[in-house]
């Protein structure tokens, strides 16, 4: 059985206008209105906007918890590699300790850069910069890096101080939940509003589709697009080396998550043809600080490729599971005409 924290309970409740989601709608309401005060501040040029000298295509959603904005964000960062950008990664570095600018290692202590930094430098191979103000981030990496020629931001859909592209709004099965704004509902700002591309990182849900999306200033709505998430074939040690999943089916295996949507993760797992004695909910981004060892020790522990780069100090014999976005061609062509459209291309011609 899964021990399922308070936070996924009110996940849960946002997928409804149910008794819980209309008490705290009042709420909603001063949120929004902070929320607006905040946006009009930063478009009447009343607070400064930060213009990098490189593009920047952010990644983000409206939606509180995960959304699949790390895989995307992987996945864009590995198309234009292979395309002939030199592309950086700046992110604001969630659920670390401490607020300071500093570059991901892959050597990096997860507990000071964040667990989404670490997995990004490691999966991806290019530099990560972090900092509170993604454009200090921003020239921080430009700095140590001046061969960069493009900077993709995981997250900062609303934060308004640093100048963008190309804005990638990315929802997954939920969509807009209930369609109301924070505590009420799952909203960050209110949803439609003008993006460039809309990816759906899950087939939506018949209860959580996300509207049509604002139009853009030619009047056109942007291009929608669903990508495919899928467990890779192998899990991964500690050391690096892998266990092919097959391999574990018919054992008994305990799993842990730490994630917006442990439940989807378990499901995962299932649909893999593993057997999960024991399955663990933690809060997203959790610390494994006070992590006890599960009842069972001769189980084998199963996780996600980000709690591991926590987990792993305390249960060296954990086996991490990657995710994979499989995203269709045509949103990277339309990401391509996206930057062709503001001047930008890439200087190199990637290899084939």
């Amino acid at each position: 059985m899964s021990r399922i924290p308070l936070e996924h309970r009110l996940r849960a409740a946002w997928q409804r206008r149910g008794p819980l989601a209309v008490v705290l709608w009042p709420l909603s309401r001063l949120y929004g209105a902070l929320a607006a005060r905040e946006r009009a501040a930063y478009s009447s040029g009343a607070r400064a906007v930060t213009r990098l000298p490189v593009p920047v295509v952010v990644v983000g959603n409206v939606v509180a918890g995960g959304a699949g904005k790390t895989p995307t964000t992987l996945a864009i960062v590995e198309h234009l590699k292979a395309h002939g950008w030199r592309p950086g990664i700046v992110s604001r570095g969630h659920g670390r300790a401490g607020g300071d600018c500093r570059e991901v290692m892959p050597d990096s202590d997860p507990r000071a850069v964040g667990d989404e930094p670490l997995l990004l430098r490691r999966r991806a191979g290019e530099p990560v910069a972090m900092a509170p103000r993604r454009a200090e981030a921003g020239q921080a990496l430009l700095a140590a890096h001046p061969g960069c020629d493009i900077l993709v931001c995981d997250d900062g859909l609303q934060h308004g101080a640093l100048a963008r592209d190309v804005e990638v709004c990315v929802f997954d099965a939920r969509g807009t939940g209930n369609g109301w704004l924070l505590p009420a509902g799952p909203l960050r700002e209110p949803w439609p509003r003008a993006v460039d591309l809309v990816l759906f990182t899950e087939t939506p849900s018949a209860q959580g589709g996300a509207g049509q999306p604002a139009p853009t200033s030619a009047g056109q709505h942007p291009p929608t697009f669903t990508a495919t998430r899928r467990l890779a074939d192998d899990a991964l040690r500690a050391d690096g080396s892998r266990v092919p999943l097959a391999e574990l089916q018919g054992q008994p295996l305990s799993a842990v998550a730490g994630i917006a949507r442990p439940e989807a993760f378990f499901a995962m797992l299932r649909a893999a043809g593993l057997t999960l004695a024991r399955s663990v909910a933690l809060p997203d981004h959790y610390d494994f600080n006070s992590w006890s060892r599960l009842p069972d020790g001769r189980q084998t522990l199963i996780c996600t490729e980000k709690d591991a780069l926590k987990l792993w100090r305390h249960e060296p014999a954990a086996l991490a599971v990657p995710l994979l976005l499989e995203v269709p061609p045509a949103f990277f062509a339309a990401l391509d005409e996206r930057l062709a459209a503001r001047g930008y291309h890439a200087r190199a011609t990637a290899s084939p």
